[in-house]
């Protein structure tokens, strides 16, 4: 089959969605298939509602010999008025890989309200789904308003990494004397929860916990500089360490070495990056809002922290003074998130499922009605 695949910027992006997209691109091209990907240019959203009416735009997804369409939601923008063109240029069927909406995030009313409406437009546009949790699949569904198309959920697997992290290691890790080891992992964004944590840690004193942060800073550097100044005041010089973007080798051995995965996020779709420190036998500190339930029991294998930021940092630097001072909990939990890791389908796993299910599309060759 000759698949198309819709993204903005490039596919080696650094973000859980961008990943995905990434390893279902390796996984059918490495199964016989043929994958164009056709990559617009990043903009704002005013721009990249203007793509509906630009003729170039229509002109580049003009291909006869595209089997299917798979367009990764966040260009929804560009294309909830644009579809009903690309179906009568390209009869292929059109299939929306949704990792999570953008009107699910924080966004100031009136922007919200445009969010929505644009985002409800584009999934009645679409033929199909791929989902990354049951969670991602109800906001979907309840934004929506009508009947779900042909549909699967399939979850990231947390396997990337190859993680190894032995019972007793993991036991080992825990009792190991010192401040609590705690790892932030993700892109310096406000939606991750970075400040949520520093103000945490500065709770505690400095011989109760220290911070290792690893991720991109490019992606709104006046948040990364923020971040790097509160970092700085006294309640938390010396304790925290940026590492920047890492390959992974090194984010390998920061996970091997910390105690604890912090990100308290106010929202994902899934959160790839919470399974993955599940697989170092990780207990995690995960955002409440989104799909973390689906796999973080609160006082099994992590916690849950509200959306509100002061709440949520008021209940992290519980929960982290907490683990520091009962260890034998620490690894318990541990050894649980190491469990529940074991549990999830693999990254092979869930791509075959995807493979089987747009194979079944194709065969199936069912067009889309639009109401």
């Amino acid at each position: 089959m000759h698949f198309g695949l819709i993204i903005y910027g490039s596919l080696s992006t650094l973000s859980g969605g961008y990943l995905y997209d990434r390893l279902l691109v390796r996984h059918l091209e490495t199964h016989g298939h043929r994958v164009t990907v056709v990559s617009l240019p990043w903009r704002n959203y005013l721009r990249h509602l203007g793509d509906n009416l630009n003729p170039r735009v229509l002109h580049r997804l003009r291909d006869p010999g595209v089997d299917l369409w798979i367009q990764d939601e966040l260009n929804h923008p560009s294309f909830f008025l644009l579809n009903r063109r690309l179906r009568e240029a390209s009869p292929a069927p059109i299939v929306s890989l949704v990792h999570h909406l953008r009107s699910d995030e924080r966004h100031p009313r009136p922007l919200l309200s445009l969010y929505r409406a644009v985002e409800r437009a584009y999934l009645r546009s679409v033929d199909a789904f791929i989902f990354n949790s049951r969670t991602t699949q109800a906001a979907v569904a309840s934004l929506r308003g009508e009947p779900l198309p042909p549909h699967i959920v399939a979850y990231p697997g947390g396997d990337r990494l190859h993680p190894h992290a032995e019972a007793a290691f993991i036991r080992s890790r825990a009792h190991e004397p010192g401040p609590l080891r705690v790892l932030f992992l993700g892109n310096l964004i406000p939606r991750k929860g970075l400040h949520v944590l520093l103000q945490a840690l500065a709770r505690l004193r400095p011989a109760e916990a220290v911070l290792d942060v690893v991720g991109g800073e490019t992606f709104a550097p006046a948040y990364a500089r923020r971040m790097r100044r509160l970092a700085q005041e006294p309640a938390l010089r010396g304790r925290v360490r940026f590492h920047g973007r890492q390959d992974d080798e090194p984010l390998r051995r920061l996970l091997r070495q910390a105690q604890v995965l912090a990100v308290p996020s106010q929202y994902e779709g899934f959160g790839i990056v919470y399974l993955e420190g599940m697989g170092f036998g990780l207990p995690v500190l995960a955002g409440e809002r989104g799909a973390a339930w689906e796999f973080v029991t609160p006082g099994e294998n992590g916690f849950l922290l509200p959306a509100a930021d002061d709440t949520a940092v008021a209940q992290l630097a519980t929960h982290l003074r907490h683990l520091h001072r009962h260890r034998d909990a620490l690894a318990a939990m541990g050894l649980a998130a190491r469990r529940r890791y074991e549990q999830h389908p693999t990254w092979e796993e869930s791509l075959a499922r995807i493979g089987g299910f747009l194979e079944g599309l194709h065969r199936e060759a069912t067009p889309a009605i639009f109401p």
